[in-house]
């Protein structure tokens, strides 16, 4: 009787402990999910026109090409991590559209939006790289109630907030401020961590402006430089940020200057491939940060 006892018992427990484990197998195993699911997530990279974005899509491996409308994206593997380099074309309405595809298609961990520049700051040289520890639209403004004849007086135009409320942007006094996308904290580190390997200018922290408008008026250059602090201008980058922001993906912008028109710098066209390469730099590193 009391060997039955016993080995009931012993019984028992075995249960016991196999169900546990079980259930410890059961509540690790979506963490572990998870985890790994996350680690696949591709680091997007943009670039709006062939020349600031295939050269970066030459140097993944195990590259096939996929289209959507107008938009290509390179899907291949940096350091055997999935990376995607996106060809958004020129302008706000192109990089809205093309990044809200790809987030809603491969859903990336990260997006760079990287390329070509105009120089705002007359500290900055050609060649000289700006990581966009915020970016801003440059094209939402409101101009001042004029009647007719009274002329047209773009100084004094006010900025506007689109995301300030969901009604009249007249209504809302906070929506006449400017609008700035904070810079991924950890893409930013990334990006500092690899200055070094950068030699064909200075990498700075700054601000880049984005809008459908090419600027090569000087005074209206320093203007925007004077009441947005701006470091650089292109067309694309606040259109990325603001899509990103809304689906909570991590963003950064890289822009190289390709021309300085306040202190003379000549377009070169060679700053996109060197961009890319440095971008190439940010992104093997951010890939050691999304792996531990």
């Amino acid at each position: 009787m009391k060997n039955n006892l016993l080995k009931k018992y012993t019984i028992v427990g075995i249960l016991t402990l196999l169900l546990v484990s079980m259930m410890a197998a059961c509540s690790s195993a979506p963490k572990k999910e998870t985890a790994e699911k996350k680690a696949q997530r591709p680091i997007m990279v943009q670039g709006p026109m062939p020349i600031e974005a295939e050269h970066f899509a030459e140097r993944l491996k195990n590259v096939k090409e996929e289209k959507s409308g107008d938009f290509v994206f390179y899907i291949g593997t940096l350091d055997d991590y999935p990376v995607i380099v996106a060809k958004t074309g020129k302008g706000m309405e192109n990089t809205a559209a093309a990044t809200a595809i790809a987030i809603e298609k491969y859903n990336p961990i990260a997006i760079i939006n990287q390329g070509t520049s105009g120089g705002h700051d007359p500290e900055l040289n050609v060649f000289d790289i700006v990581l966009g520890k915020r970016t801003t639209n440059l094209g939402s403004l409101k101009t001042a109630d004029k009647a007719e004849n009274e002329g047209i007086d773009p100084t004094i135009w006010k900025p506007m907030d689109l995301m300030a409320s969901e009604g009249s942007a007249g209504e809302d006094p906070n929506a006449e401020k400017p609008r700035f996308y904070e810079g991924d904290k950890e893409l930013l580190a990334a990006a500092h961590a690899v200055k070094d390997t950068y030699t064909k200018g200075k990498v700075v922290d700054g601000t880049i402006g984005s809008a459908d408008v090419w600027n090569n008026e000087v005074d209206r250059i320093k203007w925007f430089h004077k009441n947005y602090d701006t470091s650089v201008e292109e067309m694309e980058g606040a259109a990325a940020a603001q899509i990103a922001k809304a689906y909570d993906v991590p963003f950064l912008g890289i822009r190289v200057l390709s021309n300085n028109k306040v202190n003379g710098g000549k377009y070169n066209p060679n700053t996109a491939t060197a961009n890319q390469g440095y971008v190439y730099e940010v992104v093997k590193q951010y890939i050691t940060t999304v792996n531990k």
